[in-house]
């Protein structure tokens, strides 16, 4: 009985294949393209996601004068700068149950007439 060799071929170019039977790439380019195509559009969501959250941070880090942990503003120094409300790491709720929505280290809470409270999180 003659056994047939079987052609493979890569799966990105679809270059025949030579040297190892387990071989799916003719090297490391066509490899590195099919897998970022594969996970493309999952990786492209988290970068934008990613970008959105570290924009925000640097705008709230921005706000904050030197040396101070808190500060007012208004919203529209806000939007006009281009935060995204919908972008936040993580909310904080203080004992006297205020709701603080955080980027990273730097947070906001709502206050009265379109005031927003900025704070930069003390770790130490």
């Amino acid at each position: 009985m003659l056994h047939q060799k079987q052609t493979k071929t890569c799966l990105q170019c679809e270059r025949t294949l030579k040297g190892r039977s387990d071989k799916k790439f003719c090297d490391d380019y066509c490899r590195a393209t099919f897998n970022n195509e594969l996970k493309g559009a999952a990786n492209n969501y988290m970068r934008n996601v990613n970008n959105a959250l570290g924009k925000n941070r640097r705008i709230l880090e921005g706000l904050l004068p030197d040396g101070e942990q808190k500060a007012k503003i208004k919203l529209d120094k806000l939007l006009h700068q281009g935060f995204q409300f919908k972008y936040r790491t993580h909310t904080y709720t203080n004992h006297k149950g205020n709701a603080y929505q955080f980027c990273y280290e730097y947070g906001y809470l709502p206050l009265e007439n379109n005031w927003y409270l900025v704070v930069k999180r003390n770790d130490e």
